[in-house]
């Protein structure tokens, strides 16, 4: 059996704005981000999703929360789904994390899968955790269709996963806040259906989302 799965990244944050490292500090949506969310909830309410999940990280939470509203249904909560956690780099934009830690920026520059953070995830943990996660989804709502609310880092190792990109690859595609993410899971593995649908968030300030 098939079970496909939108998965979505949370709305906008300030610290999204800034680019600063959230991972799981838990940031709340800024008004972009609510706008957004409920942009996302008026056109996603159009699908028939059987169950809501989202990561347990507050920016997450009122990201499906919109959704949950709109569809009438309930949000449940799945660890798996939180964001990396970035250990040293937490609370630092880029530059920071370079002049204060300038070995261990390399070593996220460069992607290492083994590096985490001195006191957070590595990114072969990081998706052992999330690939459990969605495998349990599958199973578990197997022939349905549901939404999943994540993050950012969440949502590039399932497209590495669902695409053959390694780990260590340059990032080379983009994870915009609200958009759409259409995966399918079958016995022949994972796979892209649609990926960064967001044609409901170009107007999101500029008109009331409905």
């Amino acid at each position: 059996m098939t079970t496909r799965i939108c998965i979505i990244r949370h709305g906008e944050t300030d610290w999204n704005v800034e680019k600063r490292i959230q991972g799981q500090i838990d940031i709340e949506l800024n008004r972009t981000g609510r706008a957004q969310a409920l942009a996302m909830a008026f056109h996603a309410a159009h699908h028939d999703f059987q169950a809501i999940y989202s990561s347990d990280l507050g920016r997450a939470m009122d990201t499906a929360g919109a959704l949950a509203e709109r569809l009438g249904l309930e949000v449940k909560t799945l660890p798996q789904l939180r964001e990396r956690h970035y250990g040293i780099f937490q609370g630092l934009t880029s530059a920071e994390g370079a002049e204060r830690h300038p070995e261990a920026h390399a070593r996220y520059v460069a992607r290492d899968p083994a590096y985490g953070f001195e006191t957070g995830e590595t990114l072969y943990d990081l998706s052992t955790r999330i690939t459990e996660g969605i495998e349990w989804l599958a199973r578990h709502h197997s022939g349905q269709t549901v939404a999943a609310i994540s993050h950012g880092g969440v949502l590039d190792v399932i497209y590495r996963k669902a695409t053959g990109r390694s780990l260590e690859a340059p990032r080379d595609f983009k994870i915009p806040n609200c958009a759409l993410n259409w995966f399918r899971f079958d016995a022949h593995g994972w796979h892209v259906e649609a990926w960064g649908e967001r044609q409901h968030l170009e107007n999101v300030l500029a008109e009331a989302p409905e």
